[in-house]
């Protein structure tokens, strides 16, 4: 079982791809709460040099709400993370499985929501 939902966009601008993205996630009602230039966090702490590399932590509140009400510790398990990378083929966009991230955790009722934050991601990921 794949733990992302994946996509490359050939031939595009890594900042035309993160826009997009997140005009996609807004449009599905996420909005981003955290973000990290993983480029340039290793560049500065490692000095390390990488292809472009960011982290977007998602969140859909009226999501995150219900899957909370179900199981009040699953917030150790959010926000919903995108990651934008710069590979030769193009910017590759990956998001978070949410069903294969909630396995571990035994409540039917996260699961189905898990579902739900699934198939809008894979909405998210198709739009961009």
């Amino acid at each position: 079982m794949s733990y992302t939902i994946n996509r490359v966009i050939e031939n595009a601008d890594f900042t035309e791809v993160d826009e997009r993205t997140r005009q996609a996630l807004a449009d599905k009602g996420f909005g981003v709460l955290t973000e990290i230039d993983v480029k340039a966090t290793m560049k500065k702490k490692l000095d390390k040099d990488m292809s472009a590399y960011r982290i977007l932590g998602a969140c859909n509140p009226g999501m995150a709400w219900k899957a909370i009400g179900a199981e009040p510790r699953v917030g150790a398990m959010l926000p919903c993370n995108v990651i934008l990378r710069e590979t030769t083929e193009g910017v590759e966009v990956s998001a978070v499985d949410p069903v294969s991230s909630m396995a571990a955790i035994d409540n039917e009722q996260l699961k189905a929501i898990a579902g739900e934050v699934r198939d809008m991601l894979s909405e998210v990921v198709n739009a961009i």
